[in-house]
Formats: C-alpha cells, sequence, structure tokens
C-alpha cells in the first residue's frame, strides 16, 4: 500500500500506454500523463488520469516515471531534454517500458544515474489486447532493490513478471524473444503455403502442427485466428515486429556474433514493414510471404 501513496508520470499514452496507465490508475495509484497526441491525452483524462500540458510538468515531483514510447532514442530525447531532467525528482525511478535497444539502455542509464535518478528497464510481450486486459508480460532488469520497489506498479499491468538480470537484459530479452516470435510466424506460413502447393487444407496443416512437434506460437494463436480468417488484426504492428529484431540483430553484431538467420529474418521483415507499411498489421505478412 505504500507505493500507492507515491506519484506516477506515465510518458506516452498511445495503444499500449492508455491502456496501461488506466490500470495504475484502477489500482490506486496517482498517474498523471502526457502524450504528444491530443487524442491520446483525452483517452487518458476519460479514465480518470491528470492530463499534463508539457512533459515536464508530468515529471515534476513523480516517484516514479514510466516511459511506453516508440523506441529508446525518444525515452533519451524526452528524458535528457533540459528542462524535463530538470523536472526529474531526485531519487525517482524510471522504468523504460518501451522497446529500446540494450546497449542504449545502459548509456542512459549511466546517464541517469549520475543525476541521482534510478532506472530499470521493464518492456512487454503481449500486444494492445493484453494490454487492454491487464495480462502483459514484463520482462525487468536493473537492480534488485529498484525492481522490487517498481513491483507493485508492474503487477497492476502484467500477470508473468520475470527478473532478468542487470540493466538492459530486460530490452535484450523483448528483442530476443520478438526475433524468436517473427521467424516462427514466417516458418509457419511458409509451412501453410507449402503444403497448401502440395494438396494439403491449410485447417489441416495447422491442426496436425498444433499437435506434433511443429507447433508454435503463431500455429496456435495467430493462423486461424487472424491469418486463415484473413482479419489481420493481432495488435502488433509490422514496423514493430521489424524494429525489435533488428535490435536483435545489431545487438548480435556489438556482441560479435554472426547469427545469419537472425539477419535474414531481420532483412525479411524490413522488406515487409516497407512493402506493407510500418502501421499494418504484422499477421499481413502471410500475404507479403504468399506474394514473393
Amino acid at each position: 500500500m505504500e507505493a500507492q501513496k507515491k506519484t506516477i508520470a506515465f510518458i506516452g499514452l498511445g495503444a499500449m500506454g492508455c491502456p496501461m496507465a488506466g490500470h495504475l490508475i484502477g489500482a490506486g495509484f496517482k498517474v498523471s500523463g502526457f502524450d504528444v497526441s491530443e487524442g491520446a491525452r483525452a483517452r487518458f483524462a476519460a479514465k480518470g488520469g491528470q492530463v499534463r500540458a508539457e512533459v515536464s510538468s508530468a515529471l515534476c515531483d513523480a516517484d516514479f516515471v514510466i516511459t511506453m514510447l516508440p523506441n529508446g532514442k525518444i525515452v533519451r530525447d524526452v528524458l535528457l531534454k533540459d528542462e524535463n531532467c530538470r523536472s526529474l525528482k531526485e531519487g525517482c525511478l524510471v522504468i523504460d517500458m518501451s522497446s529500446s535497444a540494450p546497449m542504449d539502455t545502459r548509456e542512459l542509464a549511466g546517464e541517469l544515474v549520475g543525476r541521482g535518478v534510478r532506472f530499470v528497464d521493464a518492456p512487454v510481450s503481449g500486444g494492445t489486447k493484453r494490454a487492454i486486459s491487464g495480462s502483459l508480460t514484463i520482462m525487468v532488469g536493473g537492480d534488485g532493490k529498484d525492481i522490487d520497489e517498481a513491483l507493485p506498479l508492474l503487477k497492476a499491468l502484467g500477470t508473468q513478471i520475470f527478473r532478468t538480470g542487470p540493466i538492459g537484459t530486460g530490452h535484450a530479452m523483448k528483442a530476443i524473444n520478438n526475433y524468436v516470435s517473427g521467424a516462427g510466424v514466417v516458418a509457419t506460413i511458409e509451412a501453410v503455403l507449402l503444403g497448401q502447393k502440395f494438396g494439403l487444407e491449410s485447417e489441416a496443416i495447422v491442426e496436425i502442427l498444433n499437435a506434433s512437434s511443429g507447433k508454435t506460437n503463431a500455429s496456435d494463436v495467430k493462423m486461424k485466428q487472424f491469418i486463415l480468417s484473413e482479419t489481420f488484426d493481432s495488435g502488433f504492428a509490422t514496423g514493430l515486429m521489424a524494429k525489435d529484431i533488428r535490435t536483435a540483430a545489431d545487438l548480435a553484431k556489438v556482441l560479435e556474433l554472426r547469427l545469419s538467420a537472425l539477419d535474414a529474418t531481420a532483412a525479411l521483415w524490413e522488406d515487409a514493414a516497407k512493402k506493407l507499411g510500418p502501421g499494418s498489421d504484422h499477421t499481413l505478412v502471410a500475404r507479403y510471404l504468399k506474394d514473393r
């Protein structure tokens, strides 16, 4: 209950951020928020949140700062902007729930710690639907005591919370997870295309995969629901998948690992995002693969 007496600044009230901030309000926390979008601010206000006209006014006197922004560069720009940085309360805890590059995260954390601000990275998996239901998977990197302090907030947002290690490991794990997810989507769709060409029924292919060793997240929760049905509304964008897999590929290069499957997967998703549009649902990659 002690954490609920403290204030939270939530920066980034988009499709994921707004329902997440709403869950924090519902859990009894005092939340002020900011987003560049007027519509996002209005939706947050409708949930009972205190809307701020500027980032700096949201950050002022906040005990916790949660960022849910498109990428790490934006997180850095927001937090280190002179006026915003001066508004950060000494000893406050920044929780970056965006999908950021892990090496950049470590650099940013070092700069913030040097200014008396604590930091953990806590990216999420589950997409918009699980943000709305409050059932996200959260991967948290940082000092153990800081994670302990963040837990009451994180438990309002997700049902599975994993401690991944020091700062940056949460963001590394998110990129690794989405590489495996994206590769699985491509492999499953190509398997269905191969089977269809030989004369197998697509529904039967998926059913057999799900009863066999070829079962993947894609075969289990995406093929029939979003791809074969042609609804293509899973709630996760092609551009975000491409960005996260590129983050994993870039990390491999920094670590001097030659991972050819990762490189190929990153290139494929980047081309798909270019062809389909970054805002398209990532399950539309089925059309991209079929057209190829």
